[in-house]
C-alpha cells in the first residue's frame, strides 16, 4: 500500500475558529473580554445539559450559567486554582494516581501539598480497561492529613465518582478544616471547607468534556460531579483554545457560586480586583490590590477559538466515536487489549485510544512504535507512571511501589485518534497495525 503520512494529535481549527479570531483581533478586545466571559457562560451551560445551543449571551441563561466557570490560560491552572480555593497547602495531603501526568501532581506540589502516589487497578478498571485508581488502595492512604483526591479521566473514561464520594464520606471523622487567617481568600477556604465538611473531590477532567456518566442514579456530565473539576483546551485535546483550561464546581450550601467565581479572578490576575472590561466603565479606573497573587487569565483570542470549537463540539466527538468503532474491531481481531469507551452507564470523550499489546515488555513496545513510524504513523505511549520520573524520583518515589502501573505502561500503544483522520487514513492504519504485528511476532 502507498506509503501515508498520519500525524498523532494534530488540533481541528476550521474557517469558522478562524474568522472568529479575526474578528476579535478587529473588536478591540484581545485580552479576557466578553468573549472570554460568554464562553465560560456556554461551557457553563454545556457541563449542565450536554448541549452546546444554549443562548447564553443574554437574559435567563446568561444570569442562569454566569458565575459556574472559569476560563484560564491553561488547566495545570485551573487545578492549581482548584486546590488554592480549597485551602490546600502545606501540611496537607493530596492523594494522586500514580499513572497520570504530571500536571496532576504538580499542581498540588505548586501548593506546597504533599502528593501520595497510590496505584492502579490490575490492568485497569474491569470493564473500561481504563488505568483507574485502585479505590481500596485510596481509602487506606487517607489520613487526618488528607485534604483532597484528585482522580483523572484518563483518555476521557470518567471514574467511578460514586465509590470516591463513599470514601470521602466514610473517613469523614478524620477531616478538620482550617480556620480562616483573616484575609478575604483565608475566609473563604475556611468558609468552603466547613461547608464540605470531608476529603475535597478535585477531578482532573483534562480529558474529559462532554464525558458523562451515571451518578446517584442520573446521568451528569464531568464537570457537574466532582466538588471542583478542572479541564484542558491545549492544542492536542478534543476541544482547544490553543492553549487553555477552565475550572468548575458544585454549589456550597454555605458559599454563594458569585463568591468563589470572584476569588478564581482575583487569583488569576495579580489579585486585582478589577479586570480591563470592568475598568472600561466609566470613572472605574481605580482598583485594589487583594493579594500578590498570579497571572494566568484566558484572552479573548483563545476564547475566539473555544466559541466556534464548541459550535462543533458535538459532531468532532461523533466522529471521534467512528474512528474508535474501527480501531476496536482492529484490536479484537489481532488480540489486542484495548480501552472501552462507551458502556451502558458511562459515555467516553473518545479522547485517546489506549491499545495494550499482551504478553510484551517494554522494549518489543518501543519497537511496534519505531515499525508503526516506518509505515507513516505516529503512535505515542500515555503514560510513563510519574514515579519513573527524575522530578518524583527525587521525592523518594520508586515505580517498584507501583507494580501495576508499570505493568500496563510497559505494553501500552496509544494510536492517533483526531477529528482530521479520514476514513481512508483510519483504515490505512488499522491496515498498517496488522502489518506491524506481523512483523514483530
Amino acid at each position: 500500500m502507498e506509503k501515508r503520512i498520519i500525524k498523532f494529535s494534530p488540533p481541528d481549527i476550521s474557517e469558522l475558529e478562524i474568522a472568529e479570531v479575526c474578528e476579535a483581533l478587529k473588536s478591540g478586545w484581545i485580552t479576557t473580554g466578553p468573549r472570554t466571559k460568554l464562553l465560560e457562560r456556554r461551557l457553563a451551560a454545556y457541563i449542565d445539559t450536554g448541549r452546546n445551543d444554549v443562548d447564553c449571551d443574554s437574559g435567563e441563561n446568561s444570569e442562569k450559567y454566569s458565575n459556574r466557570v472559569v476560563c484560564l490560560n491553561s488547566a495545570t491552572a485551573a487545578e492549581e486554582h482548584n486546590l488554592r480555593i480549597l485551602g490546600i497547602g502545606p501540611g496537607d495531603e493530596v492523594i494522586v494516581p500514580a499513572y497520570t501526568y504530571t500536571a496532576t501532581a504538580s499542581a498540588a506540589i505548586h501548593c506546597g501539598a504533599k502528593v501520595v502516589f497510590v496505584d492502579i487497578q490490575k490492568d485497569g478498571d474491569p470493564v473500561t480497561h481504563c488505568p483507574e485508581m485502585d479505590y481500596d488502595a485510596v481509602e487506606k492512604a487517607v489520613n487526618e492529613n488528607t485534604k483532597a483526591i484528585i482522580p483523572v479521566d484518563l483518555g476521557g473514561i470518567v471514574c467511578d465518582y460514586e465509590r470516591l464520594f463513599e470514601i470521602a464520606e466514610h473517613k469523614r471523622d478524620l477531616f478538620r478544616p482550617i480556620k480562616s487567617d483573616g484575609t478575604p481568600l483565608g475566609d473563604l477556604n475556611s468558609r468552603i471547607q466547613r461547608s464540605l465538611g470531608r476529603i475535597a473531590i478535585v477531578a482532573d477532567c483534562a480529558h474529559s468534556l462532554g464525558a458523562s456518566r451515571d451518578f446517584h442514579g442520573q446521568r451528569q456530565y464531568c464537570g457537574a460531579i466532582a466538588d471542583f473539576s478542572s479541564f484542558s483546551f491545549h492544542a492536542v485535546k478534543n476541544f482547544t483554545t490553543a492553549e487553555g483550561g477552565a475550572s468548575t464546581w458544585l454549589p456550597l450550601k454555605d458559599v454563594e457560586d458569585s463568591e468563589i467565581y470572584k476569588m478564581f479572578q482575583l487569583l488569576s490576575l495579580h489579585g486585582q480586583n478589577k479586570d480591563a472590561l470592568a475598568k472600561t466603565k466609566i470613572g472605574a479606573w481605580e482598583y485594589d490590590i487583594i493579594g500578590p497573587w498570579y497571572k494566568c487569565n484566558m484572552t479573548d483570542i483563545m476564547a475566539a477559538i473555544g466559541l466556534r470549537q464548541l459550535d462543533r463540539y458535538p459532531g468532532m466527538l461523533e466522529r471521534r466515536k467512528s474512528i474508535i468503532k474501527k480501531y476496536d474491531e482492529t484490536c479484537d481481531e489481532l488480540g489486542i487489549n484495548h480501552l472501552n469507551h462507551h458502556v451502558p452507564w458511562m459515555d467516553s470523550s473518545n479522547h485517546l485510544y489506549l491499545a495494550r499489546f499482551p504478553g510484551i515488555g517494554a522494549e518489543e513496545r518501543n519497537r511496534i512504535i519505531e515499525k508503526l513510524a516506518e509505515h507513516g504513523v505516529a503512535a505515542n505511549v500515555h503514560y510513563k507512571p510519574l514515579p519513573m520520573m527524575t522530578a518524583y524520583k527525587a521525592f523518594g518515589w520508586d515505580i517498584k511501589d507501583f507494580p501495576n502501573s508499570y505493568d500496563y505502561y510497559k505494553n501500552l500503544v496509544s494510536m492517533p485518534l483526531h477529528t482530521l483522520l479520514s476514513d481512508d487514513d483510519t483504515d490505512y492504519i488499522c491496515r498498517a497495525l496488522r502489518d506491524v504485528c506481523k512483523e514483530v511476532d
